[in-house]
């Protein structure tokens, strides 16, 4: 959400009764980006009954703070167990990012889909008709 390393050591404090100090909380990070890559990764699961196709606005630090959207893509299994298959983010909503992550997916192993639900974005039917015929 754009703090900063010494915000979010602040926040552990308060939260948990914890001290990190801001190179602490840094160095965690790095520590998470090769299990972050590693989860956008991973193969799927190849049968969802459900999926969830959405993005949302959130205020990201960069060079700036900017609102960026984060697209998500839940998926609801044949048991009834929920999973966030994957997520991405890009300066905005737009089909190419979606067709990408669909793509991504199917190459993972997610082959079969019963029902695809998302909101209103122009191309989005003819995105997963092209990777989920």
């Amino acid at each position: 959400k754009g703090v900063t390393t010494r915000e979010i050591a602040d926040l552990i404090e308060k939260m948990y009764g914890s001290h990190y100090s801001p190179a602490q909380v840094s160095n965690i990070s790095k520590q998470m980006i090769p299990k972050v890559e590693a989860y956008h990764k991973r193969k799927l699961s190849d049968k969802f009954f459900c999926v969830y196709l959405d993005a949302t606005y959130l205020p990201l630090r960069r060079e700036t703070f900017e609102c960026e959207a984060v697209y998500i893509a839940i998926g609801i299994k044949p048991n009834g167990h929920k999973e966030v298959i994957d997520y991405c983010i890009a300066p905005s909503e737009n089909i190419e990012v979606w067709t990408d992550m669909l793509q991504n997916m199917k190459s993972r192993g997610l082959k079969q889909v019963e029902l695809f639900l998302s909101d209103g974005v122009v191309g989005m039917k003819t995105a997963l008709a092209r990777t989920y015929p």
